[in-house]
């Protein structure tokens, strides 16, 4: 049912709205990938990585080498030639998507190894110097990523909608179904106490790592779904920025609730838009308001506080949506007197 409605609703931005409203729903999208993937980690594991935006930047780069032409790769490659075999490979999307997050997720497995070597607030520090030193990376590997020049001229897919929402909803599906299973409960014991989850057995470095490559596997196919996105890449996309924006989702989500990042990542995108009017002159009832640039941030700014003080565990807590749920809630709320 859940399918079938969110189709619908995608016919209809696709054959109704402008191309920018289009272009803002498969962002949202891609958000919710970025999110949902990252709460695995952040959320359910609890561990408290800033590293996502060195997965994003690997995806997008991987996917756009991948899935340009040669001829498309000379013309960006002005400076220094791009190395062989990268200067001849060209690839359908779906391919070079899987490619992108299986070379994603193997950089993930190498950094895993030092990076949980620590805990807590360290560990936030080593994954935001290795987010870091992949941006510099990025920014200096003129032979293979054009440094700072970038990637242009990547092709904008005219199903971007289907692509980008199609993806969502698989990831979505595989990530809740994992929150729930043995797995999940292994990684939600490591959350509560690692010592406990240990003394009973479980391995928690390796259960670490699956949070950690499944995250990087799924961020890295939303990379290069980015890429294509917006046609254009460089370094300075890929900064603490990025990861600060997903922070702020799953928190407003809920940590530990796929579909409440969901939820929290469709509401931060799409409500960053509509407060785009206050920021224009106005005329209310003969009043003549004028424009205040950067009140959309402000506004924004203060919603996003009395989130955080009146619904401290986020929208969805630690809980999933589903339809049982919905009519709970509401029952609930019908019996208050």
């Amino acid at each position: 049912m859940g399918i079938m409605l969110l189709a619908g609703v995608l016919m209809g931005v696709e054959r109704l709205a402008g191309g920018y409203w289009v272009h803002m729903t498969c962002l949202a999208a891609i958000y919710l990938v970025l999110a949902a993937s990252y709460n695995l980690v952040n959320g359910v594991t609890g561990q408290f990585s800033l590293a996502p935006n060195a997965f994003v930047a690997c995806g997008a780069y991987v996917t756009s080498l991948l899935t340009l032409t040669p001829a498309e790769k000379a013309l960006s490659f002005i400076l220094e030639p791009l190395v062989w075999p990268l200067s001849v490979i060209h690839l359908p999307l779906g391919l070079a998507l899987i490619i992108a997050g299986l070379v994603t997720a193997v950089m993930a497995f190498g950094m895993g190894f030092t990076v949980f070597r620590v805990r807590g607030d360290y560990l936030a520090i080593v994954t935001l110097g290795l987010g870091e030193v992949i941006r510099v990376v990025a920014n200096n590997a003129q032979s293979v990523t054009n440094g700072p020049l970038g990637l242009k001229g990547i092709t904008y897919l005219t199903h971007n909608l289907w692509w980008t929402w199609g993806l969502a909803v698989a990831a979505l599906f595989v990530l809740t179904r994992l929150a729930k299973s043995s797995y999940g409960l292994a990684l939600k014991a490591i959350r509560e106490d690692e010592g406990a989850a240990e003394s009973m057995g479980i391995n928690v470095f390796w259960h670490k790592m699956l949070a950690f490559t499944t995250d990087a596997f799924l961020e890295g196919m939303a990379g290069g779904l980015l890429a294509h996105l917006i046609t254009t890449i460089s370094p300075s996309l890929f900064t603490f920025f990025l990861t600060f924006n997903l922070l702020i989702i799953i928190v407003v989500g809920g940590l530990g609730s796929m579909t409440g990042a969901a939820c929290a990542a469709l509401l931060i995108t799409f409500g960053g838009e509509w407060l785009r009017v206050v920021e224009e002159p106005m005329n209310i009832l003969g009043l003549s308001i004028p424009g205040i640039p950067g009140m959309r941030m402000v506004i924004f700014s203060l919603l996003l506080m009395a989130c955080m003080l009146f619904m401290r565990r986020g929208l969805m807590g630690k809980s999933e949506f589903s339809w049982r749920w919905l009519l709970a809630c509401l029952s609930r709320r019908r019996g208050r007197p």
